[in-house]
Order: structure tokens, then C-alpha cells, then sequence
């Protein structure tokens, strides 16, 4: 998945640190579960929220078990998922997607593939710039493809020479993958440094629930950035949410994957919100009189003016596959669930880590609304153990 637009990034020391709340904002929160989590870092001018969410997710694991911060590679991921994308599409004559953008699965194929090396020995920033920009990068690579495709159709047959140009401009702008590094005094490779974080990738599961397949078993989301048919697990959505609110109050991190394109997600105010447009019965007095008096297009426009709390749609099983056909609902974006907060009335919210900036009113995390999370979520990677019991015998889940 990738983000909309282009943000910088800036990294926060610790992820229980905000900014002083508006006391004029109309949404006060109270966070009630709150899990630690890896400071924010900077996505910038890349498509690479996948990476960044799913990296943190690891971080966030990896301090479960042992207490200890890491700071992970966020662009060793992105590196092998080049090279992944780039043989696919050329086996495949051209005829898939070749994205910036992935999924949260891309991480975990490079850490069982490659390994992983921390922050600090890869940072892949190889190129006259202070902040990821992969704007020149794609245009290249994607041309080198492009080229190599259409050669290879002239001349029915592929050469692969095509990686000897496509390696060099991931190390031009990446950096050129070490085989081995020192990191904390101790000799590593990426493999066993992956090895020695002591996670196991069997371990982490995705959660889904669309009716375009059976429940219970898995299928890959048909998004184009899932370019590697990573399965998730089809649970109807009351066990999904209850999979997701268990998770989080049991100390689980999500990593979550979801349409953040909505005109109720404001980055600017922290929060992502699903107004009910046409039914807002619980206003009264003179606010009921203007209600009233508008019509169908500034009723729409007013429930997203974010100056007062506005009554949210009543999300179905039905209406979140309807979003999901319409395309209303795709994959652009990853972030990461770190707690569970409430508003003033009681409403409950996700609380949320993303990688965009530090500068909205809380320090680069938001606060998602229930129905938000039941309408635009796509999926979300989870740690086994936090999948109540009953419902891990229902999928198989050892």
C-alpha cells in the first residue's frame, strides 16, 4: 500500500509523548490501553508506508518480548521487494502491477528471504537528500522494465541482463546491501541478525472479513499492491473487530492496512471519523433548524467540518463488502495500532501511530473512530496469541 501524498516526515522521541490537545477541538480523547511503540520516523516522499508500518510492527513485537528498542531497517525491506516486484514482472511479460507500494506481508518475505539489518547500517539513503524521495528512482526503474519487457517481446525471448541495471540504481539510491556488518560490537549478516531478534514469522497472521470468499479459511486481498498473493484469515466482522479489540487490550500491537482516501480521515486533526451524512438525529434546538434547512450536498459538506461530535454510520457486514466491490474501499496506506481511547461521550478509538509527520495535534499518531476502522480497514497483521481461543479453533490457528 501506499500513501496519497506526499508528507515530511519527522521522528519523535517516544510514542507517549503528544501534543497538548486543543481545548477548542470538539473531540477530546482519554487513551484507556496504550502500548509502547517505536519513536515516529519519516516516510517522506515515498511509497513505502509498508514498509514503515510493518518494521514497526516487529519493533513493537520484538519489545514485547524483551524489552529492548530496536530500530529496524525500513528501506532493507523495500531493497528485496524491488528486486521481488521487478523478476515477477518480468516473468510474467509485463502483465502485473509493478508498484512503489506493497503490503504488510513484503516485510516478512524479506525477513524469512534476506534477513533484516537495523536502522542505522542501512538507512538507504544513498542519494543528495536528507529525507526519502523516490520520485527520480521509480521513473528509472520503472523504465528499465518497460525496456526490458518490450525487448523481450520483439525478440521472444528474456534477457536477464535487465538486473545488472536495476541492482545498480537500487545501490545508487539505496545503498548497496552489505553481507555482513558490526552493530553493538558483535559481527552480524542480515540473516542472523534477523536470528537473533528471536521472532518467528509463523508466528504473525492477517485478519480480513469480506463475503466474496467463505469464512474461516483465507485468500489473498485482490489489491494490486499485493503483488505477492499474501493470504489473510476471512472472519465475519463482529470477530474481527473482537480480534482486533482483544489484541490490543491483551498488549498486541496491530499492523493496519486500509483506504485512508475518505473525506472523514484528517491527518490535520488527528482523527479519522465515518460521518452518517443523510441521519443526524441527535442534534436539537437551533442546530436541528439548520440542519433541516440544508440541502443534501451542505449536509455532506457540514458533517466534515470537524467542529462538533457528529453521529457515525452503523457499518454492516453488507455495506463494508459493498465498499470493498465499489472500490470506495482500497489499499493505500499502512500504519501502525499501538492503543484503545475514548472520546468525552464514551465513543471508542483506535489509537494510531503513522509515518507521515510529527506536526498534527498528536505528535504523528491519530485517533480512529470505530466505524472508521469497520468501513476502510482492508486487513491487519496480528501476532496469533491475541486471536481469542474459540475463534483461532474456528481458523485452524495452531
Amino acid at each position: 500500500m501506499k500513501k496519497l501524498m506526499p508528507f515530511l516526515i519527522v521522528a519523535v522521541f517516544s510514542a507517549t509523548l503528544f501534543a497538548q490537545q486543543n481545548e477548542n477541538f470538539p473531540y477530546q480523547f482519554e487513551t484507556t490501553k496504550d502500548i509502547t511503540a517505536p519513536p515516529v520516523k519519516n516516510q517522506s516522499r515515498s511509497g513505502t508506508c509498508w514498509s514503515f508500518a510493518t518494521t514497526s510492527f516487529l519493533e513493537a513485537e520484538i519489545y514485547r518480548n524483551t524489552k529492548k528498542m530496536y530500530s529496524l531497517s525500513n528501506m532493507y525491506p523495500v531493497y528485496w521487494s524491488y528486486m521481488g516486484k521487478a523478476d515477477r514482472y518480468a516473468r510474467l511479460h509485463g502483465e502485473t502491477n509493478f508498484p512503489s507500494g506493497g503490503a504488510s506481508g513484503d516485510v516478512l518475505w524479506t525477513f524469512r528471504n534476506f534477513g533484516m539489518m537495523p536502522e542505522e547500517v542501512y538507512h538507504g539513503l544513498n542519494y543528495d537528500e536528507e529525507k526519502h524521495n523516490h520520485g527520480q528512482m521509480d521513473v528509472v526503474l520503472e523504465a528499465i522494465m518497460e525496456a526490458t519487457i518490450k525487448r523481450a517481446k520483439n525478440r521472444r525471448t528474456l534477457n536477464s541482463n535487465w538486473k545488472i541495471p536495476f541492482e545498480a540504481v537500487l545501490n545508487a539510491y539505496l545503498g548497496e546491501v552489505p553481507k555482513e556488518f558490526t552493530y553493538e560490537g558483535k559481527k552480524y549478516t542480515p540473516e542472523s541478525f534477523a536470528k537473533s531478534l528471536n521472532i518467528n514469522m509463523d508466528d504473525y497472521v492477517n485478519i480480513t472479513s469480506y463475503t466474496h470468499h467463505p469464512f474461516y479459511g483465507r485468500f489473498a486481498i485482490e489489491v494490486p499492491d499485493n503483488w505477492l498473493r499474501h493470504q489473510a484469515y476471512n472472519v465475519p466482522l463482529n470477530e474481527f473487530m473482537e480480534i482486533a479489540r482483544n489484541a490490543v487490550n491483551s498488549g498486541y500491537t496491530l499492523a493496519w492496512g486500509g483506504d485512508v482516501s475518505d473525506k472523514g480521515f484528517s491527518w490535520r486533526n488527528g482523527i479519522a471519523i465515518l460521518p452518517d451524512e443523510k441521519n443526524q438525529d441527535d442534534l436539537t434546538g437551533t442546530e436541528r433548524d439548520r440542519w433541516e434547512s440544508m440541502n443534501e450536498r451542505e449536509r455532506a459538506d457540514a458533517v466534515y467540518k470537524f467542529d462538533r461530535i457528529v453521529k457515525e454510520q452503523v457499518v454492516t457486514q453488507e455495506t463494508r463488502q459493498i465498499a470493498f466491490d465499489t472500490w470506495d474501499s482500497t489499499d493505500d496506506h499502512l500504519m501502525l495500532v499501538t492503543g484503545l481511547a475514548k472520546d468525552q461521550n464514551g465513543n471508542l478509538y483506535f489509537k494510531i501511530k503513522n509515518s507521515w509527520d510529527t506536526t498534527n495535534p498528536f505528535d504523528g499518531f491519530l485517533y480512529m473512530s470505530v466505524p472508521y476502522f469497520e468501513m476502510r480497514t482492508l486487513d491487519f497483521m496480528v501476532h496469533k496469541n491475541a486471536i481469542p481461543s474459540a475463534i483461532r479453533a474456528k481458523l485452524g490457528i495452531r
